[in-house]
C-alpha cells in the first residue's frame, strides 16, 4: 500500500526542523566587553615590562660605569704606588746627594791642580756625584733651587725673613737647602731665607 504524505505536514515539520538562531545583543555586548578588558590588561602588562626593562637597562648603565671608574682608579692606585713606592728611600738618598755636592765645591779646581791628592779625590766626588744625579734622573726626582725665585709656600719653607729695599718683598734670597720633587709631588722643601719689605722706622736717611 502506497502512503501519500500531506505535503502541509512537511512543511509544518521543516518549519519546525530548521528554525534561525536569534542573535542576542547582551552577548555581543558582553563578549566586547570581556575583549576590552583584556586589551587594557595586556596595555597594562606591556607598560609594566617597559617600565622593568627601563630599570633594568639604568641599573646594567649604572653598573658599567662603576665598574669602569673602579677600574680607573685601581689602575690609577696602581701607577702611583709604582710612581712614589721609592718616596722614603729617595729622601734618604738626596741627604747624600747634598753632602756628595757639597764635598765637590768644597774642592776648588786650583787646589786640585796643585795637590794630585785632591784631584784623585775631587774626580771620585765628582763621578759618584753624577752617577746619582743619573738615578734620579732615570726615577723622575728633581732638585729645587729657587735663589731670586717668588716664595712659594707649597715648595719652599722659610726659615727666616731679611728686610730688603733691592728687591721685592717675598723673594727668596737665600737656599739653605735645596728641595726636591719626584715627578709632581713634592718630597722635600727648600729651606730659604726670604725678603720683607723694610721697615719705614728703620730706614736710614742718607740724603742728610
Amino acid at each position: 500500500m502506497t502512503t501519500i504524505q500531506n505535503p502541509a505536514n512537511e512543511n509544518h515539520a521543516t518549519s519546525e526542523g530548521v528554525q534561525d538562531n536569534p542573535v542576542n545583543s547582551n552577548d555581543s555586548e558582553n563578549n566586547a566587553s570581556t575583549e576590552m578588558g583584556e586589551v587594557k590588561q595586556h596595555e597594562s602588562e606591556i607598560s609594566q615590562l617597559k617600565e622593568e626593562v627601563a630599570k633594568l637597562k639604568d641599573q646594567w648603565v649604572r653598573a658599567v660605569a662603576e665598574t669602569d671608574n673602579i677600574r680607573k682608579r685601581t689602575q690609577k692606585e696602581k701607577e702611583e704606588a709604582s710612581k712614589y713606592a721609592i718616596n722614603t728611600f729617595a729622601a734618604d738618598m738626596v741627604t747624600i746627594l747634598e753632602t756628595l755636592k757639597r764635598a765637590s765645591e768644597s774642592i776648588p779646581s786650583a787646589a786640585r791642580q796643585e795637590n794630585e791628592l785632591l784631584k784623585t779625590i775631587g774626580e771620585g766626588v765628582d763621578l759618584t756625584l753624577q752617577e746619582l744625579l743619573n738615578i734620579f734622573q732615570r726615577y723622575q726626582i728633581t732638585r729645587v733651587d729657587p735663589k731670586d725665585k717668588k716664595f712659594d709656600h707649597n715648595f719652599h719653607q722659610a726659615v727666616a725673613q731679611v728686610e730688603r729695599d733691592d728687591v721685592p718683598a717675598g723673594t727668596v734670597i737665600q737656599v739653605i737647602q735645596a728641595g726636591y720633587m719626584i715627578h709632581d709631588r713634592l718630597l722635600r722643601p727648600a729651606m730659604v731665607v726670604v725678603s720683607k719689605a723694610v721697615d719705614p722706622a728703620n730706614k736710614v736717611d742718607t740724603t742728610a
